[in-house]
């Protein structure tokens, strides 16, 4: 019964998809009598947590019953009090955990603090599960980095683009629908300079369904060569827009930029480009938790030999285009021997239609 409780509780933690950023996705199911008696999920930052809906839509008095939870409750002031004060104070019997918070602030507090007022207390119920659905939070909250999650899509023959360099469209509209989705998931979205002047992007979450979140679009530009008409410098209210460049730009272009809506970033130089490890920290202050990276070949080469992407999804076309001139989706100098090779770990392979997607995450060296 508890697994079934806390499925449930992950199922309404998913509903805050793209709404809590730099939070956790929460959800909360109260059990008494062997009934659902209330529901919550968080549902949009600042907002009150999982833990505070799910007492404030219960059906009935919660005395003496069951709280299923899919992250600790918090044990800090923040932009809400604590949650684990609420759940002695509403006379919760017994809570039952799927994992503990990462978070510094809270790291088993909550749970003390629960235990000390004679609250049985279960944790580990669907641990996998929830930390997989909080990978970024757990990865924010712990580095103060980025989750970086690199997308690319590619022929069955391992072609981004044509030899002339048309790439419209390499993969199916489902798949395309899925990006969209991904983009309202993070808080950032990432591509090199050479993207912008090629296709000229808005790099805008387009939903039909749901009110898709803009992430914040981030260019890369060592030089500053972003022209000042690009889609990606319009209605920056709507969408806001980084510019992450060196000294190497031009000041007075720089100011033109931001009297558009735009921000600067300017990071030292690494290898006569743009720092992407400086950048991550400084896009990390500004609570920017998560990056989508659909860069082109030469930043996800830049990406993947700086260590900044955690994980890769693949969406592979049953197409051939050929062609020793077109690109592939990772560029750059390249790895010289087998042995040294970006390695992958926790695969999954899935089809949209007639596409392939296969997801995997980076390992990193210990």
């Amino acid at each position: 019964m508890d697994i079934k409780y806390m499925q449930r509780a992950l199922e309404l933690a998913k509903k805050g998809i793209g709404y809590t950023n730099p939070n956790p996705l929460v959800g909360a199911v109260i059990v008494k009598n062997k009934k659902i008696i209330g529901e919550g999920y968080h549902m949009m930052y600042g907002g009150p947590h999982a833990e505070i809906n799910a007492f404030n839509n219960a059906t009935e008095d919660v005395t003496g019953a069951t709280m299923y939870v899919t992250l600790e409750p918090c044990s800090h002031y923040g932009k809400t009090p604590p949650c684990a004060h609420a759940i002695v104070e509403k006379g919760i019997k017994k809570v039952v955990i799927a994992m503990k918070d990462p978070n510094p602030l809270v790291a088993g507090k909550g749970i003390e603090i629960i235990k000390n007022s004679s609250i049985e207390v279960i944790t580990g119920v669907l641990e996998k599960e929830a930390k997989e659905l909080n990978e970024i939070f757990i990865k924010y909250i712990t580095t103060k980095h980025p989750f970086c999650i690199l997308k690319t899509a590619m022929t069955l023959d391992g072609k981004i683009a044509t030899n002339i360099g048309d790439s419209k469209w390499i993969s199916n509209e489902s798949s395309r629908k899925l990006v969209h989705k991904l983009r309202h998931q993070v808080s950032g979205i990432m591509v090199g300079i050479g993207t912008v002047l090629a296709d000229d992007p808005f790099l805008t979450t387009r939903l039909k369904k749901i009110n898709g979140i803009n992430p914040t679009r981030i260019i890369v530009d060592t030089y500053g060569r972003i022209p000042l008409n690009a889609n990606v410098l319009k209605d920056c209210e709507k969408a806001k827009t980084i510019l992450a460049t060196t000294k190497l730009s031009e000041a007075k272009k720089l100011k033109e930029i931001e009297k558009r809506g735009a921000k600067i970033i300017i990071t030292p130089l690494k290898d006569r480009k743009v720092d992407l490890t400086f950048l991550m920290e400084a896009l990390g202050k500004q609570k920017i938790d998560s990056i989508l990276l659909e860069g082109g070949a030469t930043l996800n080469y830049s990406a993947l030999k700086e260590n900044i992407v955690d994980k890769l999804i693949s969406f592979i076309a049953p197409k051939m285009v050929g062609g020793i001139n077109a690109k592939t989706p990772i560029g750059g100098e390249g790895i010289s021997y087998m042995k040294d090779a970006i390695l992958l770990k926790d695969m999954k392979v899935s089809t949209i239609e007639d596409d392939l997607m296969i997801e995997g995450y980076v390992r990193k060296e210990a």
